[in-house]
């Protein structure tokens, strides 16, 4: 499943630097890393539930997840110090690209009244972050091993300077934005 690399070798760079006028091919924008984070919330008290959580970001995501605790106490919020948090999974590299070609061609058309990601998740360092409300559209989620349904953030790291660019290479990788005013 390494088509999406092969892909921005072959295609996407050559467009990429065509429509921004880059010269140097080593300036053009590529995917430094994509994180899928999962707050525990009222969850984070139930050992078995955060495991659970933990197991199926791992299945999604391809590489073992880590259960994130918390730094120190906040009354506030019933945290204590060491308490778990919620679940995160860094991927770079080929387990990127499968990732991001999954949730493009697979995981995104089954979302159920979809009518693209967000244009404004950009941070302006070009970077994107978007938020999905289920786990069940993965084709890895058996829906009867999970305890309970969450959400969860996926933030694109680009090498991208601006996000005029970063929405150029997702655009060009097939990312399917939300129609409206256009980005830039």
């Amino acid at each position: 499943m390494y088509q999406l690399k092969k892909f921005y070798k072959e295609e996407v760079c050559k467009k990429l630097q065509a429509e921004l006028d880059i010269k140097n091919p080593m300036l053009l924008p590529k995917l430094e890393k994509i994180v899928i984070s999962v707050g525990a919330g009222d969850y984070a008290k139930d050992t078995k539930i955060m495991q659970n959580i933990a197991d199926t970001i791992s299945l999604i995501a391809g590489q073992r997840a880590v259960i994130t605790t918390a730094k120190r106490s906040v009354a506030g919020f019933k945290m204590r110090e060491g308490m778990p948090m919620g679940v995160k999974v860094t991927l770079r590299n080929n387990l990127m690209y499968n990732f991001l070609e999954k949730l493009i061609v697979i995981a995104l058309p089954r979302v159920r009244d979809f009518r693209g990601v967000p244009r404004n998740g950009f941070d302006g360092r070009g970077n994107y972050n978007f938020g999905l409300n289920e786990q069940l559209m993965f084709p890895e989620v058996v829906y009867d091993d999970i305890m309970v349904t969450h959400g969860m953030n996926i933030s694109i790291i680009t090498t991208a300077h601006t996000d005029k660019e970063a929405f150029k290479l997702l655009e060009l990788f097939g990312m399917p934005f939300s129609k409206g005013r256009a980005h830039g």
